[in-house]
């Protein structure tokens, strides 16, 4: 049976762990990643496209100085983009984030396992641990940058609105705003609650080291004499 700090310290990183996941599967459902704001300006219209979206579904409105807007739309975000380059990136963004999610629960696994057996010389301890909760935070930085990177390099936000309203030619834009929203955000955390899961586990280790070092003391420092009765 674990002891009792292995079963306090393994059970805290459980709960950090398996808090990732359910911040990983918030923002896989929530659509409050980014919301893009686009200046049009053409002889029929003058005012901004606003588009606000997550992964898989967003929601645009016009606010036109002058000129007749449309009604607000619904869409979702891959059918509306074409076979390009921003259509790949993104799908590469949710496959990192899907990875994310099933490295984090395999460290959720394995730190309640650890909280219940003693696997320790395997891979089962505290180096699955590690692998799995490091993975996970990599996963999570790549797709924060790769999504950056799509929206400001890649022009994310302006390739749906010219899907959304074709009439509005990409001449007509005359500039974009960006703001990010609390479920991009959230990747922060879930690279956090990562960190803090190796930490505990580290802090655990060491406590571990230094009570065997202890546990040594008496017979390295006893009498010779001693010793060999």
């Amino acid at each position: 049976m674990p002891t009792r700090q292995k079963i306090l310290m393994f059970s805290s990183g459980f709960l950090t762990s398996f808090g990732a996941f359910i911040v990983i599967c918030s923002v896989l459902a929530t659509q409050e990643w980014i919301r893009s704001t686009i200046a049009i300006n053409d002889p029929s219209s003058n005012g901004s496209v606003i588009i606000s979206y997550g992964l898989f579904r967003g929601k645009s409105i016009q606010e036109l100085n002058h000129g007749l807007a449309e009604s607000d739309k619904d869409f979702e975000v891959l059918r509306k983009l074409n076979d390009s380059s921003q259509k790949v990136l993104h799908v590469v963004v949710i496959l990192f984030l899907v990875l994310s999610l099933s490295t984090t629960l395999l460290s959720a696994g394995f730190t309640f396992y650890n909280s219940v057996s003693n696997p320790y010389q395997t891979f089962l301890g505290p180096v699955g641990v590690y692998t799995w909760s490091g993975l996970s935070a990599s996963f999570v930085f790549v797709a924060m940058m790769l999504f950056v990177g799509n929206i400001q390099s890649n022009h994310l936000s302006e390739e749906l609105a010219q899907t959304l309203y074709p009439l509005y030619s990409t001449a007509t834009h005359k500039g974009t705003a960006h703001s990010y929203g609390y479920s991009f955000w959230l990747l922060l955390l879930i690279i956090l609650l990562n960190i803090a899961t190796v930490v505990i586990i580290i802090f655990y280790q060491k406590a571990r080291y230094q009570w065997k070092q202890e546990q040594r003391k008496p017979v390295e420092y006893a009498p010779k004499d001693g010793i060999l009765f």
